[in-house]
């Protein structure tokens, strides 16, 4: 699996107790900083060796760019936006045990963003015993037992 983590070192801890008399919320710097480390992740997560341009897609699927382009807008399968236009895709969606569960989730998580998208595939889950949605379909979870988490996760 390709997904990334940064440490949150460098960002204060937050009060989580609002009877010490400190303010629960984040401090200007706190926000900005974490503003910094998402940018840093998205660019890392873009950059990363699993993702393809939507012509390395396209030609991956049997398919054109445009319709690809169509297919991100859709939520039948995951792209995130690169740069000021384009779109980065991971490879491992066209997988067989995957492409299927994409429109289907996207419809449960009632959105076709693919940041949102990927972030729901790569995050580890309790539901599933701490996997993630992406690794249980590779060892046979069945699809609907995560489509049924991506819609109590939209609602």
């Amino acid at each position: 699996m390709n997904t990334l983590t940064f440490p949150l070192s460098g960002i204060p801890d937050l009060p989580r107790n609002k009877a010490s008399g400190q303010d629960p919320y984040a401090s200007e710097a706190q926000t900005n900083a974490l503003l910094r480390l998402g940018a840093q992740y998205r660019l890392q997560r873009i950059q990363a060796a699993d993702m393809i341009t939507t012509d390395e897609a396209a030609a991956l699927s049997g398919t054109t760019r445009v319709t690809m382009n169509a297919w991100i807008k859709s939520g039948r399968c995951i792209g995130v936006s690169h740069l000021r236009r384009g779109y980065k895709l991971p490879r491992w969606q066209f997988e067989p045990f995957i492409f299927p569960v994409l429109a289907p989730m996207a419809a449960a998580l009632a959105s076709p963003d693919g940041w949102q998208l990927l972030a729901f595939l790569e995050s580890p889950h309790p539901a599933l015993d701490g996997q993630s949605p992406r690794t249980a379909l590779e060892q046979g979870t069945p699809a609907q037992r995560v489509i049924d988490l991506a819609t109590a996760e939209g609602h």
